[in-house]
């Protein structure tokens, strides 16, 4: 296995507020998965008024709080410092393609249709627009380029109840819908892929001038392992934090609320800074922020 250097490094939290009235269970998927290229340097999670909370994996592999917010205004805050590599987003145009009766047991779950993702309602679609396209990753690409191009990303369009299906026939929405939509066509094609949520800097990248935000994207299984595709953006990325991933957003999700809650303070971060110019716990301060330009620094 190659040497990769983890030479950037990034400042990742949120800070999210919930007014509830009565004790209410949650599950939170905030810190970064424990794998890939990405070492935590610094981290801490708080939790204010709510009761003591615990951590177990749950059967994707996600690092999960579970929690119960009592009566009152309840404060989540996840802050960390962690290095990541500076190559971006890459699969090898020769991957192989294993058959469905080949594929591992654990990832043949990504292959079937799901809440969000409801690959049976597309396959004539799917076939109609890339049955003609190589089998593998120029099928994934094509995918990925038809999304990017015919799904129109409006900011703030995002329902929580929205299927891929009902994404393509709407044609617009946000990272969340352009994921499903693309793990959706995949399936229809028994290509297993799973959605993902994190954080993405803008590194390499000039800033949009967008508040930061959790982004949504898949992966696909080709060659023996999981490969990023990002249809919202569709170029290769650098950065990238996993939080979570699962057959759709119910598995992706960040907080999952039982019962009624009022979201009174939203705001997350994700941007490089250079090193020991950043302790967590400091206040959130862009001005030490060095992505957001064409340039890459290295830290």
């Amino acid at each position: 296995m190659n040497w990769i250097p983890l030479n950037v490094t990034l400042r990742i939290g949120c800070h999210l507020s919930y007014d509830v009235t009565h004790p209410t269970p949650m599950l939170l998927v905030l810190r970064p998965r424990l794998e890939g290229h990405v070492l935590v340097v610094q981290e801490s999670l708080s939790f204010g008024i709510g009761q003591p909370a615990y951590e177990f994996l749950d059967s994707h592999g996600n690092l999960t709080w579970r929690s119960v917010m009592m009566p009152g205004r309840n404060e989540i805050r996840h802050d960390a410092l962690v290095a990541v590599s500076s190559l971006p987003d890459y699969c090898p145009e020769s991957t192989p393609v294993p058959s469905v009766d080949q594929l591992p047991a654990d990832v043949l779950r990504y292959t079937l249709p799901s809440r969000y993702c409801d690959s049976d309602k597309l396959r004539d679609f799917a076939w109609n627009h890339f049955g003609l396209v190589p089998h593998g990753i120029q099928r994934v690409k094509a995918i990925c380029d038809w999304v990017h191009h015919n799904i129109e990303y409006r900011f703030g369009s995002g329902r929580p109840d929205l299927s891929a299906s009902e994404v393509l026939a709407r044609r617009h929405g946000v990272c969340r819908d352009f994921a499903h939509l693309a793990i959706a066509l995949c399936r229809a094609f028994n290509l297993p892929a799973r959605y993902v949520t994190g954080h993405l800097p803008d590194i390499g990248f000039i800033d949009p001038g967008s508040a930061m935000d959790f982004h949504a994207y898949c992966e696909v299984y080709l060659g023996g392992q999981w490969y990023t595709f990002d249809p919202r953006f569709n170029v290769p990325r650098i950065g990238r934090v996993k939080m979570a991933h699962g057959g759709d957003a119910v598995d992706g999700a960040f907080a999952t609320i039982y019962g009624h809650a009022v979201p009174s303070y939203f705001l997350v971060w994700a941007y490089q800074v250079a090193n020991g110019t950043v302790s967590i716990g400091d206040p959130i301060d862009l001005s030490l922020r060095i992505d957001g330009t064409p340039l890459v620094r290295y830290s």
